[in-house]
């Protein structure tokens, strides 16, 4: 017998629901789904796709936060995460405040070298080993920043930002993750580079992406293509204009407007003929791969989940590729395949996604929605699997 959290995604949006008086009929006009799948949703016997996800959120006047429980307190409380992001929260408060008197800052090479370590360490997917470095990096780099100005300063400062939007995403605190990005454009105007203005763009379309509003994602992601074009011709520009070509792609595929999912897809793809596999060219991971694993994404976005796993299955991920990006296209096939009714490879994917990078995955909502379909659709579960949603906190 398998038994389903009181406090599903569904039984949310069912208390929601409630809460303003309408029933699975109203709402799923107002949402656009069909009552049906609604029906299905609320009794936890479907998890609902991230465009349902958006669209009821839209509809109930939510963001998708609180109808998928972001972030998991009782987790990140048991794993010691929480007491983390209050250190980060106030490293980000003292951006403007000049340099600090209780502060001597070591050489720029050395604070390079920590910044560097924090991409590093979030692109392996260990994020308590970042979120324990950032505060009094920002801190350390913030005041270099000030006593001595310099483009470098500002690009490292903007990078320790990137980090901090990187930590406070993962862990599902949107709130965060948007302090951070303001405070990355702040640092990237001043370093007067077009590279992190067009990368900073992309990264809050992605805040748009999560939430549903992909009109607004759309059209960051078309200034950042447009700033893109005023920096130096290099493979720098190249990788983040590629990068922005994937996000967007992402994006209207998920907004089902598959043409021009396509477009941007075909763009990104012919920048990484040229580029290569780029993935430490600002840890973007961008290249081939990337795009081969974006098409995929795309895919499960239209909703054609078929396709998605017979190309998901096909990409062969480099050894050295990193482990974030690993665990997020392993959970993308395991949902495409649970969609498809390949429940036992989608448990296979989601042990993959676990093994590449255990914290990312721990929180990762595509990985708890899985999760949740395949015990709605199991009749009698395995004891890895139960153990599995131990480990989810589910």
């Amino acid at each position: 017998m398998h038994s389903l959290p009181h406090d599903h995604t569904g039984a949310r949006i069912k208390r929601l629901r409630l809460e303003r008086h309408l029933t699975q009929q109203s709402l799923a006009e107002l949402a656009g789904i069909s009552a049906s799948l609604l029906t299905k949703i609320e009794r936890g016997e479907r998890p609902p796709t991230p465009y349902a996800a958006a669209c009821l959120a839209r509809a109930l006047r939510v963001d998708v936060a609180t109808i998928v429980g972001q972030p998991f307190t009782a987790e990140l409380r048991a794993d010691q995460l929480d007491v983390l992001i209050r250190p980060i929260r106030e490293a980000l408060d003292v951006y403007d405040l000049g340099a600090d008197p209780e502060i001597s800052p070591r050489p720029v090479p050395l604070l390079s070298d920590d910044a560097e370590t924090l991409l590093v360490a979030v692109r392996a997917g260990e994020i308590k080993q970042a979120a324990n470095l950032l505060p009094a990096l920002i801190q350390e780099v913030t005041t270099a920043a000030h006593t001595a100005p310099s483009d470098e300063l500002w690009r490292l400062l903007a990078s320790t930002y990137r980090s901090a939007y990187d930590v406070a995403s993962k862990l599902g605190y949107g709130d965060l993750a948007a302090i951070a990005l303001a405070r990355m454009e702040w640092a990237a105007e001043r370093a007067s580079s077009a590279a992190l203005g067009g990368m900073y763009r992309y990264f809050r379309a992605l805040t748009y992406f999560r939430d549903g509003q992909y009109r607004t994602g759309q059209r960051l992601t078309a200034l950042g293509l447009s700033i893109l074009e005023q920096a130096e011709p290099g493979q720098e520009r190249e990788v983040v204009t590629g990068q922005l070509h994937l996000g967007a792609a992402v994006m209207a595929g998920r907004s089902q407007n598959g043409a021009l999912a396509e477009d941007h897809l075909g763009e990104a793809e012919r920048i990484a003929a040229t580029t290569g596999e780029a993935a430490t060219l600002h840890y973007l991971a961008f290249g081939p791969t990337n795009v081969q694993v974006h098409r995929v994404s795309v895919l499960a976005e239209l909703d054609q989940y078929g396709k998605a796993a017979q190309q998901g299955r096909a990409v062969v991920i480099p050894q050295d590729w990193p482990k974030s990006r690993k665990s997020h296209h392993y959970a993308e096939l395991a949902r495409a395949q649970m969609w498809t009714g390949d429940l036992e490879a989608s448990f296979q994917n989601l042990l993959r996604a676990r093994k590449a990078a255990p914290q990312q995955a721990r929180y990762h909502q595509t990985v708890r929605d899985t999760y949740s379909g395949l015990e709605a659709a199991h009749r009698m579960l395995p004891d890895s699997f139960l153990s599995y949603g131990s480990w989810l906190g589910v």
